[in-house]
């Protein structure tokens, strides 16, 4: 409970007991005394039903307004997941091309190199080198 609720709660308790006392030291007859903490009594039941009632709406609302916030940044959460997992799939398969194609690369100077160098020089043999 908050601190506002809880004064609001001590304020009732003590006007209730404020005015029972009032009623009691007040000259009246029975029948008028037990008539006026009647009504007394009514009015702060129908007071707390209306209190009680009053907060129960606004804890309904507060419910529903959370739940719906809460839905809203889940969706956008998983919007942003998926953007980034997306992204980070696009970077991976670009740095995965790009390797290939640095390999590749190597491999066509490894070949040009030997050509090269055969040209130069027909008469070694490519036994002992490796196959690429």
């Amino acid at each position: 409970m908050s601190e506002s609720s809880n004064k609001i709660t001590y304020f009732l308790a003590g006007a209730s007991i404020g005015a029972l006392v009032a009623l009691l030291f007040a000259p009246k007859s029975g029948r008028e005394l037990r008539s006026d903490i009647s009504d007394a009594t009514r009015r702060g039941i129908d007071y707390t039903t209306e209190s009680a009632k009053s907060l129960g709406e606004k804890a309904s609302h507060l419910y529903t307004s959370g739940r719906e916030k809460t839905s809203e940044l889940y969706s956008l959460s998983k919007e942003k997941a998926s953007h980034l997992l997306e992204s980070g799939k696009g970077l991976l398969d670009e740095q995965r091309d790009r390797v290939a194609a640095a390999i590749e690369a190597g491999k066509q100077a490894y070949r040009d190199k030997k050509a090269e160098a055969l040209a130069l020089n027909p008469k070694e043999t490519t036994d002992s080198e490796p196959a690429l």
